[in-house]
């Protein structure tokens, strides 16, 4: 019986002997086939020695050097229209005419009223002569001529304001007014707006007085066009700053020749403060951000190839997708710009031909 369980015994662990040392022999086996990955692929970017113009930053409005709505001092009925809206029009021109006709007719009795006046004023000058009339007569006589003269001049000034002229040379707008509609006193009737050339006015901070003084360059942008930029000069300041928020209102002049910037338009201006600087950038998709500081992979040789080294860095500036490296990295290093994620210290690895899809060009 005994002999029997150990023949068993035997066999089983026979068995199970060959069973585990098949397997052991497996896994062996492709434990030496398996080659180790290779090393991940990433785009890299140089660092880069640029000249950045040092500026300051600020957001204004456009406002025409001259800008009105053309209304009229009397009242009256509109009788002609001598523009289109939109076109342009030269001080003096003729706008409108309002209805003259009572006017005219009074101004031709004021005339009748001033020559019998004159006649009466010539005979008693005569008569003065010969001392047939006294001085106060003829004192009389003369003020009531002067009167005849002041209506006539108040009423043909009267006529005259009915002519609504442009008072400067600018743009018209869209008219507010039709033939025969009655316009009462101070009534709108286009806007004018001279636009060339063109103000915009801006705020900047108190701490910023000692950087400004008039005729420095003012670089505009608007919305309507982001590839194109205007350039003028700071003209004036107001002479306090606003003790409510603590800024200085500053004016600048542009040319505007080409009419492309117009009054209430949102600006963003950059006055140049100073020298153009050389500093060093990356694009800010190459940089990590922690609570702890910016690092960036940095791209060094190793004994089999391009190996990466985490290294802090202190940025400054950004502009337009590229980062001022303040310090930690000097021109020509090679860091990576995609594909940090996957990346340790001393990581083998391949570098890509291309650049990485967000990468942006620089901003001189």
């Amino acid at each position: 019986m005994i002999k029997r369980l150990f023949l068993l015994l035997l066999t089983i662990t026979l068995i199970f002997g060959g069973l585990f040392g098949w397997k052991y022999r497996q896994i062996q086996q492709a434990t030496l086939d398996r080659t180790p990955p290779p090393p991940p692929v990433v785009a890299v970017t140089t660092v880069r020695q640029l000249q950045w113009q040092p500026y300051l930053s600020a957001v204004g409005s456009l406002i025409a050097t001259a800008g009105i709505d053309v209304s009229n001092e009397v009242a009256g009925k509109v009788t002609s229209i001598h523009f289109e809206s939109g076109e342009s029009a030269t001080q003096g021109q003729l706008l409108i005419e309002l209805d003259t006709a009572a006017d005219k007719a009074e101004l031709d009795g004021l005339l009748a009223s001033q020559r019998l006046a004159q006649l009466n004023f010539n005979r008693l000058s005569k008569l003065l002569g010969s001392k047939s009339i006294s001085i106060s007569m003829y004192d009389e006589t003369m003020a009531l001529l002067d009167e005849a003269k002041a209506a006539v001049i108040a009423k043909r000034a009267l006529i005259d304001k009915k002519k609504i002229h442009a008072p400067f040379t600018g743009v018209l707008g869209i008219r507010k007014i039709d033939i025969g509609q009655y316009l009462p006193e101070g009534s709108a009737i286009v806007p004018l707006q001279s636009l060339d050339p063109i103000y915009i006015d801006f705020s900047v901070p108190e701490r910023r007085l000692s950087d400004l003084k008039p005729g420095q360059t003012v670089v505009l942008k608007v919305q309507a066009y982001p590839e194109k930029k205007f350039t003028g000069k700071i003209t004036a300041f107001d002479p306090g700053v606003d003790p409510v928020t603590r800024t200085l209102k500053v004016r600048a002049i542009l040319d505007n020749r080409s009419h492309r910037l117009r009054p209430g338009m949102f600006a963003g201006a950059q006055v140049l403060v100073a020298q153009p600087r050389t500093v060093l950038t990356l694009p800010d998709t190459a940089i990590t951000y922690n609570p702890y500081g910016s690092s960036v992979f940095l791209v060094l040789p190793g004994e089999r190839g391009r190996i990466v080294q985490r290294r802090q860095i202190v940025t400054g500036e950004t502009r337009q997708g590229r980062v001022e490296i303040i310090r930690g990295l000097k021109a020509g290093d090679q860091v990576v710009s995609a594909g940090q994620i996957k990346l340790r210290n001393g990581m083998p690895v391949t570098l890509d031909e291309k650049p990485a899809p967000g990468e942006r060009q620089a901003s001189r």
